[in-house]
C-alpha cells in the first residue's frame, strides 16, 4: 500500500468538481498542467481565471521533500516557527552528505561517521515534527519519492532543484528553497506566478541506441539554460505514451536545466505499470477512475498550438543519441557529429571516467540496458578503456539489479558501484589526481556539468549523456566513437561492432529490497528533544534578520560584479561546503567564492573599497559588514541558475548584501532572495551593466516608496564624483514586499504562531 493514500483520494476526490470548474470558467478544453494548478488552488473551488506569467497564486501543495544538506537550513527555519507539526506530508533524504571514493560500503561507513552529528539532527527533528526520514543509504531522494510518494495529479514541492523528476509519474512537482518548504510545512499558502506552458509534442517511437535521455538533451539544445523560465513543459503524443514512466522521470528531471518551473507528462499505462511495480496498486486504481483528468483534455492535444505559449515538435523515431556540454547542459551535439566538434574546439579526445546512474538516470531500465553493453566486453573480447562507476538511485534498485546479474557483470568490467547517493553528481567526488587540474574528458549520465561541478577541476571537460551512451564511450575511451556506425579493435585484433542495448522496462521477478532505509516519526514528538551544540561548526541555530528600517539605502558600495555564468554554484559552492549547510556563518566563507568578477576576470578577487586592497569576496564583504556598510551584487543573465541551494541568498542577506541587480534571474533564486528580505532587482535597460564601475558607491532614492510595478531608482557615484542613475525593475506584489519590510518571510510566519 502507498504512504498516504488517504491523501492521495481526497486529491481525486476534488479534482473532479473542481476541474469541471475551472474549465467553465477558463471557457475551454484544459492542458494537464492546467487541471492540477486548479485543482490545488488555495481557496479551494477556483474562481476566477488566472494571466500565465502574471498573475501570483496561492498554492496549497500535497506534500513537501527535503534532501539532507538544503533539509538542514530548512528545519532550523521551521523549528524557528514555532509550529508543533508539519502540517502536511514531508520526508527527509539523506543522500548529499556521502562523499564518493572508495565504493558503496567503504563510502557510506565514512560518510555515517563524518557527519552522525547532522544525520542525527536530522533524525531527531523529523521524529519531532512527523516527518518521515530515509536513512543514509537509502537512495537519492528525487528516485525514493518516484518509488514511494509521486502519484499522477498531485502537487509537491521539494528543496531540490531536481524534485521536478516526479513530473514522470504525472505530478507538478516543483524545485524550492527551504523558507518556500516552511510555508507549506506550516500549512500556509505556497504562492507561485501562474507559469506559462510549453508543450512539446514527441511523434515516432524509441528504438536502437536512443533514449529518453536524449528527448531532454535535445530540448535542452532548443531552449537553452533559460528558455523554460516561467513555464512548465507538458510532454504529450504517441511517443510519449510509448515510453516508460522512468523514462519519463529522466526528461522531466533534467528539465531543471532549462529553467523551467517543472515537467509533467500525462497518466497512462506505462505510470500505471510503474506503480504496480512499485507495490502502489492502491494508487492506480484510484487514477484509473478518473483517468481522464489526469491528461490533458482531447482538444488541447489535437490542436496545441491554440493551448500552449509554445509548442515543440520532435520526432522520436528520427532522433538521434547527443552528448550535451562541455561546462553547460544545453550545448546539445548529435553523436554523429561529435568528433567533429570535438576536433574543431580541441576537446580531449581520450575518455577518462564515465559514470552512470544518479537521480536522473538509475532505474532499472537505465541499468538494464547499460549491462547489456557491459556484458559485450567479455563476449567480444574487449577491455575498458576508461574508468566506470555506477551510482544507484535508491537501495531498491541497487538491491535488484545485484539479485539480478546486473553488478556481477559491471565487476567484470572493473566499474566500480558508489552509494546510493549523489556523489559525483554534485561533486562529492573524492577523485584522485583532480587537484592536479589537469585537462581531462569525462562522460556521465548526470544533469549539470558546469565547471568544477563534478570533481572541483575547473579543466574536466564533462558531457552529459544517456546511461547507455556513456557506456558505450567509457567501453572505447574515445569521445569520437559513434557506436550506431563505428567498430572497436578487441584484444585479438579484431573489428568488432556493439551490438544495440537492450533492457527490461521493470525488473521481470519484480522489485526487492531487504531494509529500504525508511524511520517513520515518532506518533507524538512533543517530548523529543533535538539537541544543537552553540559550539558546532556543523550547525547553528537560526537568528531572526533585522526587518527593514523604511528608510533609502545610501552608502551602499559594489562587492561584485560577476561576469558571465553566475550559478548557484558560483555563489554558493557544494563539494567539500556542503558541511556547512547547517552552518550560516561558515558556509557564508564561500559566498561567491566562483563568481568571476568582472574588472579582473579573475575569481574571488574583489577590491575592498575601504582599503583599496584585494580579497576573496567573503573577506570584503564582512569587513563592509563590520563597518555598518551595506553592499549590492551586480550580475549578468540567468543569475542563480542551477540548484534551489537557499544558501545562495541566504549568504549574502547575513553578510549584509543589501540587494541584487542583474539582467535576469533563473525563477528559484529570485525567490529565494525575495523570502530572505533582499531586494532581487532587474535592470530597466540592460546596458547599464556597462557604466557599473569598479569602486562605486550606491544610494537608492525613492526605496522608501516601495510598490507593486513602481520600479526603483539608483544611483551610482563613481570615484570620480560622477554618476549614473539607473532604473531597476522587479516583480514583487504586496505579500513579498512585507517580506522585504519585515527582514524575511519567516519572520512573519514567526510573529504570526505566536
Amino acid at each position: 500500500m502507498a504512504f498516504d493514500i488517504e491523501m492521495i483520494k481526497k486529491v481525486y476526490a476534488n479534482m473532479t468538481t473542481r476541474v469541471d470548474a475551472a474549465r467553465q470558467i477558463v471557457g475551454r478544453p484544459l492542458t494537464l498542467t492546467e487541471k492540477i494548478l486548479y485543482n490545488h488552488l488555495w481557496e479551494g473551488m477556483p474562481s476566477k481565471a488566472f494571466t500565465r506569467g502574471k498573475d501570483y497564486v496561492d498554492f496549497a501543495p500535497d506534500r513537501v521533500a527535503c534532501q539532507d544538506a538544503t533539509a538542514q537550513m530548512a528545519l532550523l527555519q521551521f523549528m524557528h516557527a514555532g509550529k508543533p507539526k508539519v502540517a502536511v506530508p514531508t520526508t527527509v533524504h539523506c543522500d548529499h552528505l556521502i562523499q564518493a571514493k572508495v565504493d558503496a560500503t567503504t563510502d557510506l561507513a565514512r560518510a555515517k561517521t563524518q557527519s552522525s552529528e547532522v544525520f542525527d539532527f536530522l533524525s531527531s527533528v523529523s521524529n519531532k515534527y512527523g516527518i518521515g526520514f530515509w536513512k543514509p543509504g537509502a537512495g537519492i531522494i528525487h528516485q525514493v519519492v518516484l518509488e514511494n510518494y509521486a502519484f499522477p495529479g498531485g502537487m509537491m514541492i521539494g528543496t531540490d532543484s531536481h524534485t521536478v523528476n516526479a513530473g514522470g509519474l504525472g505530478m507538478v512537482a516543483i524545485g524550492v528553497g527551504g523558507a518556500d518548504a516552511v510555508d507549506v510545512m506550516s500549512g500556509m499558502a505556497w504562492e507561485l506566478k501562474f507559469p506559462k506552458l510549453i508543450g512539446v509534442k514527441l511523434t515516432g517511437k524509441l528504438s536502437g541506441w536512443t533514449a529518453p535521455k536524449d528527448v531532454i538533451l535535445k530540448v535542452a539544445g532548443i531552449l537553452t539554460v533559460k528558455g523554460g523560465t516561467g513555464a512548465i513543459v507538458e510532454y504529450f503524443g504517441e511517443g510519449a505514451t510509448a515510453m516508460s514512466c522512468t523514462g519519463k522521470g529522466t526528461i522531466c528531471n533534467m528539465g531543471a536545466e532549462i529553467g523551467a518551473t517543472t515537467s509533467t507528462f500525462g497518466y497512462d499505462e506505462s505510470m500505471d505499470r510503474y506503480l504496480r511495480s512499485t507495490d502502489r496498486a492502491d494508487v492506480a486504481d484510484a487514477a484509473n477512475q478518473i483517468k481522464s483528468y489526469l491528461t490533458g483534455d482531447p482538444e488541447v492535444y489535437a490542436e496545441p498550438e491554440k493551448y500552449f505559449d509554445q509548442v515543440i515538435e520532435i520526432n522520436l523515431s528520427e532522433l538521434e543519441p547527443h552528448l550535451n556540454g562541455p561546462f553547460t547542459p544545453d550545448l546539445a551535439t548529435p553523436i554523429s557529429k561529435m568528433k567533429e566538434e570535438a576536433i574543431k574546439n580541441n576537446w580531449p579526445l581520450q575518455i577518462e571516467v564515465g559514470l552512470i546512474g544518479s537521480c536522473t538516470n538509475s532505474s532499472y531500465e537505465d541499468i538494464a540496458r547499460s549491462a547489456s553493453l557491459a556484458k559485450q566486453v567479455a563476449e567480444k573480447n574487449l577491455k575498458t578503456k576508461a574508468q566506470f562507476t555506477i551510482t544507484p538511485g535508491s537501495e531498491q534498485v541497487r538491491y535488484t539489479i545485484e539479485r539480478d546479474g546486473f553488478i556481477d557483470t559491471f565487476d567484470k568490467i572493473g566499474a566500480t558501484v558508489f552509494a546510493n547517493a549523489c556523489g559525483p553528481c554534485i561533486g562529492m567526488w573524492d577523485r584522485e589526481g583532480a587537484e592536479k587540474e589537469e585537462r581531462n574528458t569525462i562522460v556521465h549520465s548526470f544533469n549539470r556539468n558546469f565547471s568544477k561541478r563534478a570533481d572541483g577541476n575547473p579543466n574536466t571537460l564533462a558531457f552529459v549523456g544517456s546511461p547507455e551512451l556513456v557506456t558505450a564511450l567509457a567501453i572505447a575511451g574515445d569521445l569520437s566513437f559513434n557506436p550506431l556506425t563505428d567498430t572497436l579493435i578487441n584484444e585479438d585484433g579484431m573489428e568488432v561492432k556493439l551490438d544495440e542495448p537492450t533492457g527490461n522496462e521493470l525488473p521481470p521477478r519484480g522489485f526487492a529490497v531487504e531494509d529500504a532505509g525508511f524511520q517513520a516519526p515518532a506518533a507524538d514528538g512533543s517530548s523529543v528533544q533535538v539537541q544543537v551544540s552553540p559550539t558546532s561548526e556543523r550547525l547553528q541555530l537560526l537568528a531572526p534578520f533585522q526587518p527593514w528600517d523604511r528608510k533609502n539605502i545610501t552608502g551602499a558600495k559594489l562587492l561584485i560584479k560577476a561576469f558571465g555564468k553566475c550559478t548557484t554554484d558560483h555563489i554558493s559552492m557544494a563539494g567539500p561546503w556542503l558541511r556547512f549547510r547547517g552552518h550560516l556563518d561558515n558556509i557564508s566563507n564561500n559566498m561567491l567564492i566562483g563568481a568571476i568578477n568582472a574588472f579582473n576576470h579573475k575569481a574571488n578577487s574583489v577590491k575592498n573599497q575601504l582599503t583599496g586592497e584585494y580579497d576573496a569576496v567573503p573577506a570584503v564583504q564582512r569587513a563592509y559588514k563590520a563597518a555598518g556598510i551595506p553592499s549590492i551584487v551586480v550580475g549578468d543573465h540567468n543569475y542563480g541558475e542551477g540548484s534551489s541551494r537557499e544558501h545562495a541568498a541566504m549568504e549574502p542577506r547575513f553578510l549584509g548584501v543589501k540587494a541584487v541587480l542583474v539582467k535576469s534571474f533563473a525563477r528559484i533564486h529570485e525567490t529565494n532572495l525575495k523570502k530572505q528580505g533582499m531586494l532581487a532587482l532587474t535592470f530597466a535597460n540592460e546596458a547599464d551593466y556597462d557604466k557599473i564601475q569598479e569602486d562605486d558607491t550606491i544610494n537608492f532614492t525613492n526605496l522608501t516608496d516601495f510598490a507593486p510595478g513602481v520600479p526603483l531608482t539608483l544611483e551610482f557615484t563613481h570615484a570620480d564624483g560622477t554618476t549614473d542613475i539607473i532604473i531597476a525593475n522587479h516583480t514583487y506584489n504586496e505579500g513579498q514586499i512585507g517580506w522585504f519590510v519585515a527582514g524575511s518571510a519567516l519572520n512573519l510566519i514567526a510573529a504570526e504562531a505566536k
